[in-house]
């Protein structure tokens, strides 16, 4: 079955349950069109590499990642990858499906990777829609263990010294021990009658992990145990019908000092104290986007795709971008002065930090880009949909960073 985006899911649900409208009451907010831009950065797409047949419609927030040296990546139909970061060239690849269809019996489906990729502790660790939770050798490849969990993983694992979670679409959040796959223990959440499709990662911090859940609560489960040492809700739903009482916690909570900041599909976006949970500021945006943050603003794209900078101290709103609004776009990510965002045509778009207005575009992949961009050592990391993994740099001076200036710099 084809899935939506979420912004289009959640808008069907909407005029699937509102009662007592024709179809002539409710008019549907049109995407925005692109208009041109006073550039002043000229972002470059400097290396793409094709890593399988893509994403196409269906859900995904697959994403590379940069560690050990590599850049590690997953493609929907089961391919993982490592690519050497300085030159580029392939180290190794695994095709989950020739290494797990006895095991799991998928080979009429396929192995759907969706979560991931997280490397950490010398390993590489993907999951999939089939509940496949794998670790690899981060130089080799080699999978050194699997597991099966009861549901659909569909958000990145979290790792935590010696352990590594991951959170399943049936409200399960279970902890694995690193070295061996066995299973430690498992936090079970209610889960509500609708949810968005997805789930968020959780964070680590001080021996406990801090999960969003389906319900609008934040709870802080202890690793060593998996009990709940406090949970607190930051959005309590209210509406005549469970389209809007949904008030899903899709993203990781984002850890800064003694604050946590987190927020809800159809609720708020709150900081909270870390120790205790209790709610310092409220205020009222709908997202299930990850947050970026650089110095005292907070980043946030919205549910409709607005873009906001948020004064973390208080919650004071220093400035709105609406001009992308409606074109799905991936959750920012901060690079100097610069925030970044992709949209569904697949354009990266550059914002001014310090007003919000967009500064510079290019298009990386028109089948478009989905999952947050990875910002490491001054190049942007992005996977689109086509299957395309794409390397993007830019100057802060307004000039163009060419292939030779890139090769030099590593």
């Amino acid at each position: 079955m084809k899935l939506w985006y979420k912004n289009l899911l959640a808008a069907g649900l909407g005029m699937a349950l509102i009662t007592g409208c024709s179809s002539s009451d409710v008019e549907e907010e049109p995407v925005s069109e692109l208009v041109e831009i006073q550039a002043s950065v000229f972002p470059e797409v400097i290396w793409s590499k094709s890593i399988g047949n893509g994403v196409g419609d269906y859900y995904s927030q697959l994403r590379p990642t940069v560690r050990y040296g590599k850049i590690f990546v997953a493609d929907r139909d089961g391919e993982v990858r490592a690519y050497d970061q300085q030159t580029l060239e392939l180290v190794w690849s695994k095709d989950f499906n020739d290494e797990f269809s006895e095991q799991l019996n998928i080979k009429t489906k396929g192995i759907r990777l969706a979560a991931g990729v997280t490397a950490a502790r010398n390993k590489v660790f993907v999951g999939g829609e089939t509940g496949l939770l794998a670790a690899l050798d981060e130089a080799t490849g080699d999978v050194l263990w699997f597991a099966q969990v009861n549901g659909e993983l569909l958000s990145a694992p979290t790792v935590a010294e010696d352990v590594v979670t991951v959170n399943s679409s049936k409200g399960l959040f279970e902890a694995f021990d690193i070295d061996d796959g066995k299973k430690l223990w498992t936090y079970e959440m209610q889960l509500p009658n609708l949810t968005l499709r997805g789930t968020g990662s959780a964070a680590y911090e001080a021996g406990g992990f801090f999960l969003g859940t389906a319900d609008g609560k934040v709870a802080v489960v202890v690793k060593n145990n998996g009990q709940v040492a406090w949970e607190q809700s930051i959005y309590t739903p209210t509406g005549g019908n469970e389209f809007t009482r949904m008030a899903d916690v899709d993203m990781t909570p984002l850890i800064l000092g003694d604050n946590l900041f987190v927020a809800s599909y159809n609720g708020n976006l709150v900081s909270m104290e870390l120790r205790t949970g209790r709610i310092v500021w409220s205020r009222k945006y709908s997202s299930f986007n990850e947050l970026a943050a650089a110095g005292l603003s907070l980043y946030l794209v919205d549910d409709r795709s607005g873009i906001y900078s948020v004064d973390r101290r208080n919650g004071l709103e220093l400035w709105s971008n609406t001009t992308l609004k409606i074109r799905d776009l991936t959750s920012p990510a901060v690079i100097g002065d610069y925030l970044v965002v992709g949209d569904f045509e697949g354009y990266l778009h550059v914002l001014n930090r310090d007003d919000g207005v967009v500064v510079g575009r290019v298009e990386v992949d028109s089948d478009g880009l989905y999952g947050q961009p990875l910002v490491v050592d001054d190049k942007i990391y992005l996977q689109g949909r086509s299957g395309k993994l794409a390397i993007v740099t830019l100057n802060g001076d307004g000039s163009v960073a060419t292939n030779e200036e890139v090769a030099a710099d590593e």
